[in-house]
């Protein structure tokens, strides 16, 4: 069965930074695209970057320059700098074309 965890999550300043990590249990991990979203009360799930099984990214054109996806062995990364208050939500990671999805770590923006 596989398994995310999410870390990393908490409050920071605008122009702050944090660096989110998504374990995964399973071997499912190395095969398959890894991706983080963010959610935000009362709207839909939405994108935020992924990254193939051979290390290529996308990002969301909001977060271009700023964020960083990547992965190593069994863990994803999502570094975010220069933080805005928009950027705040709930951001889980995500076994692209899976039913796969972590329980998510929240990310407040504010002064």
């Amino acid at each position: 069965q596989v398994q995310l965890v999410e870390s990393g999550g908490g409050l920071v300043q605008p122009g702050g930074s944090l660096r989110l990590s998504c374990v995964a249990s399973g071997s499912i991990f190395s095969m398959y695209a890894m991706a983080w979203f963010r959610q935000v009360q009362g709207k839909q799930r939405e994108l935020v970057a992924v990254v193939t099984s051979g290390g290529g990214t996308s990002y969301v054109d909001s977060v271009k320059g700023r964020f960083t996806i990547s992965r190593d062995n069994a863990t994803v990364y999502l570094q975010m700098n220069s933080l805005k208050p928009e950027n705040t939500g709930v951001y889980s990671c995500h076994v692209v074309g899976t039913t796969y999805w972590g329980k998510g770590t929240l990310v407040s923006v504010s002064s």
